[in-house]
């Protein structure tokens, strides 16, 4: 008996910390969401720009085969409803993604698909792979799914019961049983699949909704990595769920099972950066919080949804640059940040051509996007040269934390990294800061980049005790002055 309670006890413990690991190339931090990309436009970018500017990783869009939702103008929502587990979308066919996750993984870039398995479509039509699917009488036979896979009766969530938050539907989308072994096999068979293909892991829609009992079952059946794309033997996939805690349901629910969304982080700096609170505050930001312990959490500024839904996106540009620094500056979290598309409205799909292909983005002399259709917020340099403070400053901790008692704040990250903000209105920043670095002239990396031994933009003078004189007008571009020991002319 004593036997059986110590193998329970290791067991779990391996379970519990198998999917937390994101499988990351020494000295990279960041997953960057190309969302709706094509697969052989990220497979180019993780060539020519990600993987030479320290990303670590890419958040897909759901590969599988989806509702062809052409009465809506295709919208970027018809992602989310599943009609087999094919790999063919607008995205590109499996071929396309195989080839992407082969030259990602040779540069060092990490794949981690977006899945949709809490449900099938709820609308009944053809997939853009020419499957056919009736959401009314629950048939899907691309899959195949029959009417006894799906929870019955149907019924409607109540947001304050957790049985019918699992059990029922959201938006109307058919609500699968994830009980019956058709299910489950199925599920393991389309992970299992992108396992083979080389993902390192998977981001879990509304993964809230969905028994965690059931993703037990589904996960201990799930294949480690594939070693032929460089995983150590024995890995495990990474796993994010998207989980936005509430009263019900807890986002510790899930910690078992892999990290989940901190939804409370996005809320919070949108408030900060915003002026509806003091960013002195944010001296204990995350955990200080209650927050989601670090390493269970998936950080990020924003997302395909919130950025629909009136928080911050880069429709705010000064304010989303300074929270997106801060994020990334800031040691909590696994940090994903969002590459997105321009929109007026909030169902409205990707760019795309007069038959709805999607439209390959394109790129000035500068690096970034000048289609006036794809804003590639990370590769705005200021992003880009964020993701190379928060690699350098890896493995420390924040010190010589200053504020002026209200939104003027610095702190250093040990003696790698200093960034400096200015959210005081009207009001410039002029005070002698400690930045824990060494002597010497730095790269400001928020008005400019290193190239070679100079500066595009302004610089900081650390003197012998590493005190440098810090001016950040109110007025300034950027509402920030970024550092770090890599940056040094």
């Amino acid at each position: 008996m004593k036997l059986l309670t110590i193998l329970l006890v290791i067991y779990g413990f391996v379970f519990a910390s198998a999917y937390h690991n994101p499988h990351w190339f020494v000295g990279r931090s960041v997953i960057v969401h190309l969302f709706e990309w094509k697969w052989v436009d990220i497979a180019r970018e993780c060539e020519t720009f990600l993987a030479p500017n320290g990303y670590a990783g890419v958040q897909l869009s759901p590969p599988n085969e989806n509702f062809l939702e052409t009465i809506n103008n295709r919208p970027w929502s018809e992602r989310y409803q599943p009609m087999s587990y094919k790999l063919i979308t607008r995205s590109g066919n499996e071929a396309a993604f195989a080839d992407m996750t082969r030259r990602c993984n040779a540069v060092g870039v990490r794949i981690y698909p977006d899945i949709v398995v809490n449900h099938m479509s709820g609308m009944s039509g053809v997939g853009v792979a020419g499957s056919y699917g009736n959401a009314e009488t629950g048939d899907f036979p691309g899959v195949p799914y029959t009417p006894e896979d799906f929870n019955f009766p149907r019924c409607t969530m109540d947001w304050n019961d957790p049985p019918t938050l699992r059990n029922c539907e959201i938006y109307g989308l058919r609500d699968l049983n994830q009980t019956r072994e058709n299910v489950r096999g199925a599920i393991v068979d389309y992970l299992n699949h992108l396992i083979d293909l080389g993902v390192a892991g998977f981001r879990v829609d509304i993964m809230k909704h969905m028994w965690p009992s059931d993703l037990e079952v589904i996960w201990g059946r799930l294949k480690n990595l594939n070693v032929n794309y460089g995983f150590p033997a024995n890995s495990r996939p990474f796993v994010v769920g998207e989980v936005y805690d509430d009263q019900v349901i807890k986002g510790s629910d899930f910690w078992h099972l892999g990290t989940t969304t901190e939804f409370r982080f996005p809320n919070a700096i949108a408030k900060s950066f915003r002026g509806q609170d003091s960013l002195k505050w944010l001296q204990s930001f995350g955990e200080g919080w209650s927050f989601h312990p670090s390493q269970y959490a998936l950080s990020f500024v924003t997302n395909h949804d919130t950025q629909r839904e009136g928080l911050f996106s880069y429709k705010e540009g000064r304010l989303y640059k300074m929270a997106v620094a801060f994020h990334l500056a800031w040691p909590y979290g696994i940090p994903r940040i969002m590459s997105s598309f321009y929109f007026n409205e909030r169902t409205q799909g990707p760019p795309h051509d007069g038959n709805y292909n999607l439209v390959s983005p394109t790129f000035g002399s500068n690096g970034e996007c000048n289609d006036g259709k794809w804003v590639c917020e990370h590769r705005w340099y200021q992003t880009r040269n964020m993701v190379a403070f928060r690699n350098t400053v890896q493995g420390t901790v924040v010190n010589n934390w200053w504020d002026n008692g209200d939104n003027q704040i610095a702190f250093s990250r040990g003696n790698r990294g200093f960034i400096v903000f200015n959210g005081q209105y009207r009001v410039d920043l002029n005070a002698n800061l400690q930045t824990g670095l060494p002597a010497g002239i730095y790269c400001d990396l928020a008005s400019g980049s290193k190239e070679l031994t100079s500066c595009t933009g302004g610089t900081v003078t650390v003197s012998s005790n590493g005190f440098a004189s810090i001016y950040l007008s109110s007025e300034a571009p950027e509402g920030y002055i970024a550092i770090h020991v890599n940056a040094r002319v």
